[in-house]
């Protein structure tokens, strides 16, 4: 047994006791809705159950203290468990972090965003509007891209660096990769499906939503991580099991596609997408790769050697400014 399975199997009774003590029910928990996807036969709808928001409005001159309070305060969060909550006669309740899932039957919905009114069964009048992608029926690929250091500057190649500049900026100041912005669109070609994972906590699906709307990145379902404790894990899961389970879900989710994965050589990419081509063969049709700070290093490059001799295409620079789309061998297929 590992020491972070040990010590979460410690930890884990002890959040639950202080998670009963901390606070009193709240009478009108609240609904924070997430952005769900589709599969053949279901509607995956996505939220979590708060006793209340912690969210401000940044502005650009604030400073970097200022910036970092608000962000401490995304991670305070008053999760309420076990809470049902319905939507079109289906009900689910909310796991001990508070999320929730809700998979409706898939009906003749035609693709695109679809919304889905869903509201707490014990007070029914607190609702949230829930929204769901359906993939385009002529779709020729799907994309996943990571987010870190692949659209949003954050510099995760470094440890320091990332802490710093993730709790010191704010939605207002973050920037987006402009080349990612044109990657992303060309990709979509108004037809094939985007979605985003990050090993981000589901705490900043808002902030980063803000910083994705300010610079017109298409909206796309995320995959963020659960950074609480369960019985078997300390910070449930790594960057690389939670990107991989990600991927495998979205392409069950999505069986007759193959897949245009986009991510970063500083935090292993090339690992991962180099096992979901193992473990799916035929899916992964193309790896786009930004090479953030010093470049690959020779495990990276090794496994992008082992991508290209297994017939995937890969594209490996210091930007997606020279990527051709076009050259993709998905949308030949």
């Amino acid at each position: 047994m590992s020491f972070k399975t040990t010590l979460a199997r410690v930890l884990h009774p002890i959040e639950r006791f202080v998670d009963r003590i901390k606070t009193t029910r709240p009478d009108a928990p609240i609904i924070e809705p997430y952005l769900g996807y589709a599969t053949p036969d279901a509607l995956i709808l996505r939220g979590r159950i708060l006793s209340r928001r912690r969210r401000r409005q940044p502005l650009p001159t604030q400073s970097k203290w200022t910036n970092f309070v608000q962000m401490m305060a995304l991670f305070a969060t008053d999760e309420v468990a076990d809470v049902a909550i319905a939507a079109e006669g289906v009900t689910t309740r909310s796991d001990e972090e508070g999320y929730f899932t809700l998979v409706l039957p898939r009906a003749d919905v035609p693709p695109g965003w679809h919304t889905v009114s869903a509201h707490l069964v014990d007070t029914p009048a607190e609702s949230a509007v829930l929204e769901v992608l359906i993939p385009h029926q002529h779709a020729t690929y799907g994309v996943i891209s990571d987010i870190d250091d692949t659209l949003l500057e954050t510099g995760a190649y470094s440890l320091v660096r990332n802490l710093w500049t993730s709790l010191t900026g704010n939605a207002a100041t973050r920037h987006i990769f402009p080349d990612s912005i044109a990657l992303i669109d060309a990709l979509h070609g108004d037809r094939n499906p985007v979605y985003l994972v990050s090993s981000s906590p589901w705490n900043m699906f808002h902030f980063l939503r803000a910083i994705f709307d300010r610079h017109g990145l298409l909206k796309a379902p995320m995959f963020l991580r659960d950074l609480g404790l369960s019985e078997t894990q300390f910070i449930t899961g790594t960057h690389g099991d939670h990107k991989g389970a990600a991927i495998e879900s979205l392409l069950r989710a999505n069986p007759g596609l193959p897949f245009v994965l986009i991510g970063d050589t500083g935090q292993h990419d090339a690992h991962v997408y180099l096992d979901m081509h193992k473990r799916n063969p035929g899916r992964i049709a193309r790896v786009i790769l930004r090479e953030p700070g010093p470049g690959p290093d020779e495990e990276s490059t090794a496994a992008m050697a082992d991508l290209r001799a297994a017939g995937v295409q890969v594209d490996s620079a210091p930007d997606f400014k020279e990527i051709e789309v076009s050259s993709n061998r998905a949308m030949a297929s």
